[in-house]
């Protein structure tokens, strides 16, 4: 069978999004496999809510939680009927502005946007509610962020999601994570936290945020997944492969305020301290736990039920 002939008998909106992400066909028998079964466990409770859901996907960078919740949603459109929204973490990140006022009021090292602390929470938690709010009408504004100008894109350029809404997918790398213990934060954990944050004041501030913010936001959610990376290790070369394809969808003088090999081995030290503790601890506390190999490939899923009866 030619790719053209197998391409013809593929579903119109599984086309779409191997265009839309940049991938082969294969990628559809790995996601029929794994990622469908999910999408009717979804669908499933759902109906069983008899009201909009929210969905937490967790995963480190470049584990490919843009490309599952894409899939995820476009499947619970296309094969269960259900109007499903997917939200990045990322597109709530605070404005540059906002970012090097904290970096010049607080601490240098927030205005590299990532930990929590430098995202807008207050922005998340509006948009959120409103897309689970059971009677609303009409359009709801879906915040969006230019990582290659580093900064939100204006209002004008927000996505528009038409409401009631009935599966709300929210995905972001730190999803899951809770606050470390105070005494935990004063031994460095790297050359970033050595040398830029000696006296932890830079992951304090983070810590606080996550209590803070983060845990009643986690109260909201209804079913957890994760996407679980073998080691910290693959991070790098995870990452790596996101900025080369987001070059290769962008003009020249934007592709080159894109991070070279140095500055993302930086860059990901800033994440490092809560990818280790999401990757050893959320495992026991998610509904669903893909766990992949260095390939990003499943080599095994469970599924659990939660105290107060998730499942």
């Amino acid at each position: 069978m030619t790719p053209d002939s197998a391409s013809a008998r593929i579903p119109e909106w599984q086309l779409a999004l191997l265009k839309r992400h940049q991938l082969g066909i294969g990628y559809l028998e790995f996601a029929l496999q794994w990622f469908a079964p999910l999408a009717r466990s979804l669908a499933e409770h759902q109906s069983g809510a008899e009201r909009p859901i929210l969905v937490a996907l967790s995963g480190c960078q470049g584990s490919g939680k843009t490309t599952v919740g894409d899939y995820l949603c476009s499947a619970l459109a296309e094969e269960h009927d259900l109007n499903a929204v997917a939200l990045s973490l990322d597109d709530f990140y605070l404005t540059l502005a906002e970012r090097q006022a904290l970096a010049s009021s607080v601490h240098p090292l927030l205005v590299t946007r990532g930990v929590p602390g430098t995202h807008d929470m207050g922005l998340l938690r509006d948009t959120v509610a409103q897309l689970l709010e059971v009677k609303r009408h009409g359009a709801v504004a879906i915040p969006r962020f230019d990582k290659s100008l580093d900064d939100r894109r204006p209002p004008a350029d927000w996505d528009r999601m038409a409401a009631p809404v009935q599966v709300v997918l929210l995905e972001g790398w730190c999803l899951g994570a809770r606050p470390e213990h105070k005494d935990l934060l004063t031994v460095p954990l790297n050359e970033l936290e050595r040398n830029e944050d000696p006296d932890g004041l830079w992951r304090g501030y983070s810590n606080d945020a996550l209590a803070r913010d983060f845990l009643p936001l986690y109260q909201q959610v209804d079913q957890w997944v994760m996407l679980r990376a073998p080691s910290f290790d693959c991070v790098f070369d995870w990452r790596r492969e996101q900025e080369q394809k987001l070059a290769a969808t962008l003009p020249a003088e934007q592709a080159s305020g894109l991070m070279d090999d140095a500055a993302l081995h930086r860059f990901i030290q800033h994440y490092e301290r809560i990818t280790r503790y999401c990757l050893d601890e959320l495992p026991h506390h998610v509904n669903h736990l893909f766990t992949l190999n260095d390939q990003r490939r499943v080599s095994a899923y469970s599924h659990r039920l939660l105290p107060g009866g998730a499942s």
